[in-house]
């Protein structure tokens, strides 16, 4: 069967319903356990948007709480899960279009969540919906679970397993192409101390620990402002001093490839380390700027499949001489973790600051040689022709990772620039497009 052609001739519906969902400002704004919206009114909206179409179209649904649902196709014992989440990061400034405001150009799709994840959750969901028009039969339950906070904590995807069945294989459309059989473990971490510094009145950086900052901001006590501005023009940077604050500009990146990005926080820490005594500021300087693979801490490690470890130190609040600074670190395999605690532990102690474990998630990996893998990498190559991409493994944590058995799966094209987390995220329309039929192929050969 030619799921592709069918695609293209039900792409205008696909891609208006894309839009409208886009359209919904899915970011989690304060998490609200006593709520009946307990991730916030947009992402609850994002969610019945889905069920309510959903419904309209004749499946199942069931909703958790308003902390995840599932849609479901087919029959049998068996689950088939496919995973995906309706929230997205904070939008960040800076944008060409208003970020919720989906614009089609030059063949992309713009919005926040365009490719992370409501345009690839919309690429699935209409697989299963194309399958039920063309009534193609599964011999296995296809459940498309609906996440409401993976960029955050996954409490959504935890609660939704509390009560529901596991599926038995599956995969989360919220990577790359051809596919991520592997994914490095998620180290998260606080660094937290006070000083006795009168110079620094406020350092703030970073709102998410997956996410390099892109601004950074501080007050002081003393009169910098000549020395700021000849910082900023002598090395060619964004920023400006504005009614007593000292503001820089850098460059969102997500946290599992912070070398995309320009870390804010190191560039104000910089210059205040050039001024100020302040044991904050020269921590950061000592073992943190500049820094994405981890080697100031002694904390970093190479795998010849994995790859790198990366480091990102995301968050800053300084304020009344007392501070936090949250990291996002990724681990590949064999990464010796009980010795880097020993070395962040000494750094710390060292200037008597304390460090926290927030998250630890160990490595996600699945053979190349599975029959999962296998079946979804020939599900690719029949619409792409493409034999030559290597199979992949990254630094994100794709829900993949909540199941026994599952893979990340597209829908990022190979070549194709990933601008996940960044201003003027995109999709190409192709690729959308193109993604929707490899998963038509993909449920239709995991539900035989």
């Amino acid at each position: 069967m030619d799921f592709y052609q069918y695609v293209l001739d039900h792409q205008d519906e696909l891609l208006k319903k894309a839009k409208e969902l886009l359209q919904i400002p899915s970011v989690l704004d304060k998490f609200n356990p006593e709520s009946d919206t307990p991730f916030g009114q947009s992402i609850n909206d994002a969610l019945h948007y889905m069920l309510g179409m959903a419904q309209a179209d004749g499946f199942i649904t069931k909703n958790i709480n308003n902390y995840a649902a599932h849609i479901e196709y087919g029959s049998g014992k068996e689950i088939v899960g496919v995973l995906c989440h309706l929230d997205v990061v904070p939008t960040g400034d800076g944008w060409s279009n208003p970020p919720f405001d989906p614009i089609i150009k030059d063949g992309k799709l713009f919005a926040r969540g365009a490719g992370d994840d409501k345009g690839p959750t919309m690429a699935a969901y209409f697989a299963l919906k194309f399958l039920k028009e063309m009534d193609v039969e599964l011999h296995k339950r296809v459940r498309i679970i609906l996440g409401t906070d993976e960029e955050t904590e996954w409490r959504g995807i935890k609660e939704y397993f509390k009560t529901e069945e596991m599926p038995d294989i599956g995969f989360a459309p919220d990577a790359s192409f051809p596919l991520i059989y592997g994914e490095k473990g998620i180290l998260t971490f606080d660094i937290t101390g006070k000083t006795d510094d009168q110079s620094l009145v406020t350092f703030t950086a970073g709102d998410r620990y997956n996410v390099v900052p892109d601004y950074a901001e501080c007050t002081l006590r003393v009169d910098l402002q000549d020395e700021f501005d000849k910082y900023l023009s002598f090395n060619g940077l964004h920023g400006a001093y504005e009614e007593g604050t000292y503001k820089v500009y850098g460059k969102r990146a997500h946290a599992m490839q912070p070398n995309l990005g320009i870390n804010a926080a190191f560039i104000l820490a910089q210059f205040l380390h050039e001024h100020i005594d302040n044991p904050f500021i020269t921590f950061i300087n000592e073992y943190l700027t500049f820094d994405h693979l981890g080697e100031k801490l002694r904390i970093d490690h190479f795998d010849d499949e994995m790859k790198e470890f990366t480091m990102n130190p995301a968050v800053y609040q300084y304020k009344d001489n007392e501070f936090k600074i949250g990291i996002n670190c990724r681990f590949p395999k064999g990464w010796d973790k009980d010795n880097a605690f020993l070395n962040i532990k000494a750094a710390v102690k060292h200037v008597n600051f304390k460090y926290k474990i927030i998250t630890d998630l160990p490595v996600h990996y699945v053979s190349k040689d599975d029959p999962l893998v296998l079946t979804l990498h020939q599900a690719y190559q029949k619409y792409t022709d493409d034999v030559d991409s290597e199979l992949l493994t990254i630094g994100g944590g794709t829900y993949a990772r909540s199941l026994k058995k599952a893979v990340a799966f597209g829908p990022n094209m190979p070549g194709r620039k990933d601008v996940a987390h960044q201003v003027d995220e995109y999709i190409y329309v192709e690729d959308l497009l193109k993604a929707t039929a490899i998963y038509m192929e993909a449920i239709y050969q995991l539900s035989k």
